[in-house]
């Protein structure tokens, strides 16, 4: 595990450093979710479309809930 640190800017922006970009195969334009844990941040990259393809397979679908029966 690698130990990276960045400072956040006047502008509230952070630069990821070039390690952790490399290693996560971060590229300049992708979309991050941010995600709060505690005292800190979980950031991960918003998956795309093609990515989610099978993600549920083999999923039980009793007891599936859908938009029509949420007040």
């Amino acid at each position: 595990m690698m130990t990276a640190t960045a400072t956040l800017s006047s502008k509230f922006q952070i630069s990821i450093p070039k390690a952790v970009r490399e290693e996560q195969h971060w590229e300049a334009g992708q979309e991050f979710v941010f995600i709060p844990k505690g005292k800190g941040v979980l950031v991960m990259p918003v998956p795309e479309l093609n990515q989610l393809a099978g993600i549920a397979k083999g999923a039980c679908k009793d007891d599936y809930r859908d938009r029509k029966d949420r007040f």
